[in-house]
């Protein structure tokens, strides 16, 4: 398997590996140009967009917006990210139709041992984020790897989502917790 192979797996890869270091050069020039954009340069956004993320579906990220790879990161059709969205994208990042991101929000594929001497030799890996349609994600939130939001969720802002939250769920706090259900 390629260190990209093993990565987008979930297993243990070399981030210093050559072609995962050009995917992240790539990626850095490209939301370097987008973030110089500004309101109502359509075109050049969608340019950017088309070729960075995995699928953009015109959806709306306002800038700045900062993405590890962004070819795997993939957006459903009506989606929005408000200013300052990170995606850490060394795992499939779905995120489904219409879902609503605030501000400062971190979607994060990417992990790290929790051993110091397995993070001292390099070592990485990630497990994948998957946000269902129609959600809300509040203003600084954090989501971690491996996380599942279900469908009409709506997450408090500056909640740290360390579990999957269950569909029409509202979760807030750190960690974040179940505050109420809606029926489904």
């Amino acid at each position: 398997m390629t260190e990209r192979e093993k990565m987008l797996a979930g297993l243990p890869y070399d981030p210093g590996d050559p072609e995962l270091r050009q995917m992240r050069r790539r990626s850095q020039a490209l939301v370097r140009d987008y973030n110089a954009t500004i309101s109502g340069e359509t075109d050049a956004r969608a340019a950017v967009m088309s070729q960075l993320l995995g699928t953009w579906n015109e959806a709306v990220i306002l800038p700045p917006f900062h993405a590890d790879y962004g070819t795997h990161v993939h957006f459903g059709p009506g989606c929005f990210m408000n200013f300052g969205g990170i995606i850490l994208d060394v795992c499939e990042v779905r995120i489904g139709a219409r879902t609503q991101i605030g501000p400062a929000v971190q979607i994060l594929a990417a992990d790290h041992p929790r051993d110091a001497e397995s993070r001292a030799k390099g070592v990485e890996f990630g497990r994948p984020v998957t946000i269902g349609a129609d959600v809300w994600i509040g203003g600084g939130a954090i989501v971690l790897p491996g996380v599942t939001v279900g469908d009409g969720a709506v997450i408090g802002a500056g909640s740290v989502v360390t579990r999957d939250v269950a569909p029409n769920a509202t979760v807030g706090g750190n960690p974040a917790r179940v505050l109420t259900r809606r029926a489904d």
